[in-house]
């Protein structure tokens, strides 16, 4: 084991032990955890916009119908993700998340299929 992993293990448990003795400890970890999900959602939210706009002209070339079906199937697998925790605490919670998610595939990969299909 080089001495930059052993380093960095150390670190790690040093931050763990923090996390465990430190009273608070805890709550501080989650507030990490929330602000790095938040970052991590803010880049998809800009990766996103960066597509949007590189691709804008073949979205509109879909005609307003198709561009529609997308948009909506984008909303309801976006909501699907954001009720992730909930569906899937039950068995047909899971069954619904799974034909909600598989439908918003279908409906984007059959609008650019009929589009590409010309």
């Amino acid at each position: 084991m080089s001495l930059a992993t052993a380093r960095n293990i150390l670190i790690v448990l040093a931050i763990a032990a923090l996390v465990a003795i430190v009273p608070g400890g805890g709550t501080a970890a989650a507030v990490a955890g929330q602000a790095a999900g938040l970052v991590f959602l803010a880049l998809i939210a800009w990766i996103g916009t960066i597509q949007y706009r590189q691709h804008r002209s073949t979205l509109y070339g879909l005609g307003d119908r198709r561009r529609a079906i997308v948009y909506v199937a984008a909303g309801v697998a976006m909501l699907t993700l954001t009720a992730t925790s909930r569906l899937w605490a039950t068995g047909l919670g899971s069954v619904v998340w799974l034909a909600l998610m598989a439908g918003a595939a279908y409906a984007v990969f059959a609008v650019f299929w009929a589009a590409r299909k010309y």
